[in-house]
Parts: C-alpha cells; sequence; structure tokens
C-alpha cells in the first residue's frame, strides 16, 4: 500500500469514528457509497473520499459524513412523516426546511462541523449546476427557502455556489414568506421537531404551496380556513377521481392515516430526500388530466417540426462535462454494480447455454467436427463427419433501450435505468447481441418554439403538438459499447430533463428497428408515467397525448414484426399494454430487464429461427 492509500484509509476510519462520535450512537453501522450522505434506522452509508486528499475534499468528505451523523442523532422519521404536508412541492420544502433544522443545531455548537457541512452543500449545488442559474430560469423554491433559514439560524454567508441564484430570486420568497421563516428561526428549541414541523407548514402555506396532510395544522390556520377546507371537500375529491393512476398510487399510502406512516421505512424516506425535484415533477405531471379534461378529438399531429431535435450525446454536452457527469454514474454504479453484474451474467450464461447446444453433428457437409477424427484415424473407412451450428435467433438480434428523460424520472430511476442499460448492452454484446440505447425528452418546459410560433399565428384551436421533441442516441446499435459508455453519462445532466411525449418517440424508435437487417428486433421502454406536456395538453385536451400512445402501442402490436416491453416505473401501464407484471421497487428494474430479455430469447427454443411475431409485455415498477 502506498503512503496515498495509506493516508486515505487512515482518513477513512477516522470519518468512520467521527460519525459515530458525532451521533453519539457507537454501535452504528457506517458504511461507504452513493454520491450523498443516506441513513437508514441506525446504518449510515457516506460518498468515498476523493482519491486526491487535499484540504477542500477532505472538508466534503467531513461534511457529507457530518449530515449524516447529525440525522442520527436529531431526526424523527416517524414525527417527520406524521407531519409532513401532501403536495409534491410542500414536501420538498419542508423536507429542505427540516435538513437547515438539523444541521444547524450541529453547526451551531461547533465551528468546525459547520465549515465542513458548508463545504459539502457548496459542492452540491456546483454538482446540481445551480451556479450557472438566472433570473430569466425557474429556481428551486425549495432550495431557496432553506438557504434563507439557514442564514438566519446559522449567521453563515450563503454558499458561493448559490450566490448568483439567491441574487436572482431570494427577494421574491422573502415578500411571501419572510415573516414566517423569521419566527421559524426564532423557535426555543431545535430539539423540538414537532414544534418546528408547525412553524415549516406555515412557511409553506405563505408560499402558497399543498399543505394537506399530517396530523395537526399550523399555529397560523384561521377557523375561517379550517371551514373553507370543509365546504371545498366534496369538491376535492371529486376532482381527485381525475387524477392520474400515478398520483393514486403516490398519495394511497399517506392518506391512510398514521399507521400507514408508520409502515413506511426511513431508508424510502432518504432516498426520496434525494429526489425532491422529481417528486415535485410526479405530482405536477399525475395532476395534468385533472386541469385538462377531455380530448379535441382531432388526429394527432405536430404544429411543426421545424424545431424538433435529433441528436447524439455528445453534441448536448462538452467532453470535460460529459467524462464528469461519467464518473457520477460509476460512483454510483460502485452501489449496483454486483447486484446488475449478478444478474447480467446469468443472462449471458443462459444465452451461452443456448449457443453450446446449437450443434447439429453426424452431417455429410458443414464444419468438420474435430472431435470425431479419432474414429476416422482407427478406422479410415469410417467418413468423415460435419457439424452444423443451428440457426439461433438471439445470434441475428437487436435490442433497443428507450429510456424517459422527463424531469419526474430525475434521482434514482434515472440513476438505476442509466445503469442497467450500461451493464445489459456489455452482457448482450458479448452474445452477439446488438444494442441501441435512446432516450427522449423535449428541449423546453410548457411548450417551447413551437409554442412561440403558435403564439405569433394567433393561437389557432387544436393546433396539435406544441413542444419541441428531443430525441438522444446514447449509444446506436452498431457503435461498440466501449466507445458509447462515456454517453450514458449526459442522464445526470442538470436541466436534460424535462417533459414526455412518448407516443412520437415509441414511433422514431421502432421505425429505426424496422430499418435494421437483423431478423428479429425488440424495443424495451422504460418510462415512468403517462405522456405530459402541459401546453399541448391544455390546447388540446388532457388526453391528447393519451390517445396518441394508445394508437402508437396498437400499430406495433397489431401489425408490426418489432416485440415490444414496456417498463413502466411508479405508474400502471396495464390500461396500455396487453400482460403486465407489478414490481412494487425501483431497485428490482435490472432484476426484470434480465428476467424478460432471458425469456424472450428462450421462447426461440432448439428449433430453426421462426418468423417474427408480434408480442407486448408491460412491467410497472
Amino acid at each position: 500500500m502506498t503512503p496515498k492509500e495509506k493516508a486515505r484509509e487512515d482518513f477513512k476510519r477516522a470519518l468512520i469514528q467521527a460519525t459515530r462520535a458525532l451521533a453519539s450512537l457507537p454501535e452504528v453501522e457506517v458504511a461507504f457509497g452513493g454520491e450523498h450522505a443516506n441513513v437508514s434506522g441506525r446504518q449510515a452509508k457516506i460518498p468515498l473520499p476523493a482519491r486526491i486528499l487535499d484540504r477542500e475534499a477532505a472538508m466534503i468528505a467531513r461534511g457529507e459524513a457530518d449530515s449524516a451523523a447529525l440525522r442520527l442523532a436529531h431526526h424523527d422519521a416517524a414525527r417527520y412523516l406524521k407531519n409532513q404536508p401532501r403536495g409534491a412541492d410542500a414536501q420538498a420544502v419542508y423536507r429542505a426546511l427540516e435538513n437547515v433544522r438539523i444541521e444547524a443545531i450541529g453547526a451551531r455548537a461547533l465551528k468546525g462541523v459547520g465549515d465542513n457541512l458548508a463545504a459539502a452543500l457548496d459542492k452540491t449545488y456546483l454538482d446540481r449546476r445551480l451556479d450557472r442559474l438566472d433570473a430569466q430560469e425557474v429556481a428551486p423554491l425549495a432550495e431557496i427557502a432553506a438557504l434563507l433559514l439557514r442564514q438566519r439560524l446559522t449567521g453563515r454567508e450563503h454558499p458561493p455556489a448559490a450566490k448568483a441564484m439567491m441574487a436572482a430570486h431570494s427577494a421574491d420568497i422573502e415578500a411571501l414568506a419572510g415573516a414566517s421563516l423569521d419566527k421559524l428561526a426564532t423557535s426555543n428549541d431545535l430539539h423540538d421537531q414537532e414544534a418546528f414541523a408547525r412553524l415549516a407548514r406555515n412557511v409553506i402555506r405563505d408560499l402558497n404551496l399543498d399543505d394537506e396532510g399530517g396530523e395537526e395544522r399550523g399555529d397560523e390556520q384561521t377557523k375561517g380556513d379550517e371551514e373553507e377546507d370543509a365546504r371545498d371537500s366534496e369538491t376535492s375529491e371529486n376532482e381527485d377521481e381525475g387524477v392520474a393512476d400515478g398520483a393514486e398510487d403516490q398519495s394511497g399510502d399517506e392518506s391512510e392515516g398514521p399507521q400507514s406512516d408508520s409502515d413506511l421505512s426511513e431508508q424510502e424516506f432518504e432516498e426520496a430526500q434525494d429526489d425532491a425535484d422529481g417528486a415535485a415533477e410526479n405530482a405536477r405531471i399525475s395532476s395534468i388530466r385533472a386541469r385538462f379534461e377531455g380530448d379535441s378529438g382531432v388526429r394527432y399531429r405536430a404544429y411543426t417540426n421545424e424545431f424538433d431535435e435529433t441528436a447524439e450525446a455528445g453534441e448536448l454536452c462538452d467532453a470535460e462535462e460529459l467524462q464528469r457527469l461519467r464518473r457520477t454514474l460509476d460512483r454510483q454504479l460502485e452501489n449496483l454494480h454486483s447486484v446488475v453484474a449478478r444478474l447480467a451474467n446469468k443472462l449471458q450464461r443462459r444465452l451461452m447455454a443456448q449457443q453450446n447446444r446449437s450443434w447439429i453433428f453426424d452431417l455429410d457437409e458443414g464444419v468438420l467436427d474435430a472431435a470425431r477424427l479419432a474414429r476416422v484415424v482407427a478406422d479410415p473407412m469410417q467418413p468423415l463427419s460435419y457439424k452444423r451450428e443451428r440457426e439461433l435467433e438471439f445470434r441475428d438480434t437487436v435490442v433497443t433501450l428507450l429510456i424517459d428523460n422527463s424531469g419526474s424520472m430525475r434521482g434514482r430511476p434515472i440513476s438505476i435505468a442509466a445503469i442497467c442499460a450500461d451493464i445489459l448492452a456489455r452482457t448482450l454484446e458479448r452474445c452477439s447481441v446488438k444494442v441501441e440505447i435512446l432516450g427522449f425528452t423535449t428541449r423546453a418546459w410548457k411548450g417551447g418554439q413551437a409554442r412561440e410560433k403558435w403564439v405569433a399565428d394567433g393561437r389557432p384551436k387544436n393546433p396539435g403538438r406544441l413542444n419541441d421533441l428531443r430525441h438522444i442516441i446514447y449509444k446506436a446499435a452498431d457503435t461498440p459499447w466501449r466507445r458509447a459508455r462515456t454517453s450514458l453519462g449526459l442522464m445526470m445532466k442538470e436541466g436534460l430533463l424535462k417533459e414526455n411525449i412518448d407516443g412520437e418517440a415509441l414511433l422514431w424508435a421502432h421505425s429505426r428497428l424496422v430499418a435494421r437487417a437483423e431478423a428479429r428486433r425488440i424495443l424495451m421502454v422504460i418510462s415512468d408515467g403517462a405522456p405530459v406536456d402541459d401546453t399541448t395538453s391544455s390546447a388540446n385536451g388532457g388526453a391528447y397525448l393519451e390517445r396518441h400512445l394508445r394508437d402508437v402501442i396498437a400499430q406495433i402490436e397489431g401489425r408490426s414484426p418489432v416485440e415490444l416491453i414496456a417498463i413502466g416505473i411508479g405508474h400502471d401501464v396495464t390500461r396500455y399494454y396487453r400482460r403486465a407484471v407489478t414490481i412494487v421497487d425501483v431497485e428490482q428494474l435490472a432484476g426484470v430487464m434480465v428476467d424478460k430479455l432471458a425469456e424472450l430469447f428462450e421462447e426461440t427454443g432448439d428449433g430453426p429461427a421462426r418468423t417474427p411475431r408480434t408480442r407486448s409485455a408491460a412491467l410497472i415498477l
């Protein structure tokens, strides 16, 4: 072991001991992995320290460890879940304010801990590219509210990477919720999580966010507000019936009361903590049909295609940033690599087993069978024996992985999808199966240049699709995996994931497959919900994009040689596809992808290649 490696190992041991000491839990289990600190029960997972341990890197590593330790010492998950609001935007603010409370306890008690936490926070904002956020872009409301409270509680300046964002957007938050933040900052005891949560909901209401849920109401909730809520309850219940199934899945457990809350594991809560933007996006998506009922009935079309984009991953990001994003993905791959690799090896063994059984022996012509040459030497009158490899479909197969790159996939879903695509591409390539990896999103939120053109044209009725498509080629079928591996890091890019128009993405991926020469073509779609584009839905009816998706699926299933497999993450897609398998945990995505691909290949049997036929399967995560 080199001196640098020894120093790094010593530092890791010191981190573990410091985490236990600060948490006041000597028996706590500390492991390394992930991009940010994560706590589950009495287990803490902290990121691996940088290989080059300069002062800044050491402070960042200590900051992540201190954050985990403070959460172990000062956070009660049951109380948190009992008091959290219902709306996703409200939950994001509530979560961010709770994080500030926890870290402020440590920062106020120990200056060094405060310095470490500040360094880790600044690194987080740099990774999320928030240092480049200006007044023209949508700012993360939860982050701004949290930084304003942090400044009040600790007296520390905003992190350098957040100063531009705060200068552009903090005044609006101060005007709305400054008084509530002042009251929160002057609360008597930061250790009283229950009282802090009640005051935090006052901030949420001042920000005009949904604050349903929680067993208790905020201190400033008036009797008149309660009566108005009661009068509106029946209307709200009726509206909820029109919300997408994804919203029902997300809110069902919360609406069951305290017993349901206590059933939630802290690990699930902690994983959701990293996905605040994705959770908010899920809530926005789930409300689309409730806000835009109906369907124009007009045949689906795009208002204009001139602003649509189909690009290689390298064209959307400079090479240096793409390398950095790939390293981020690799760090997350460390935690899942053994699991996914084991599943991928299982798939390879099953495919290679078919390959080993696929020879026809004792033929009059073909490839000389060397194993039977001994009998010819022993008896020259024996005829030579030949063999021929039986045709196997999987050796003349192309698989396309079409991955939803919408905003609601942020966080763990998009990371796992990218990791699974990466490892499956390597595995199938070793088995002579070509793999194409594609992604789909839009170039803008709530309509792009197409919408601007529509507005300039006088907003004609039933305009069709009003957003600009962005279709991304991460790996072409003929591109070796080693040349495309860096491109998959693009999925981790902040700001890439926007809205999703699934129908046209399916047609695009299908058209690429149909143009291939392989005898068997498989299309695996990984998505987390129904198609969403606010502007298109508002102008054409909420069911417009969904109807188009149904039409496209019916066309592929009924008349195409392409075999279709759809994997829905957190969304019931049984209403779209003929067959469905329900999976409750996104961590099972790798296993499902491997199993379903193996099933498709095993259906080939030992006979000759069959004529491709239509097949569909839908998997729900």
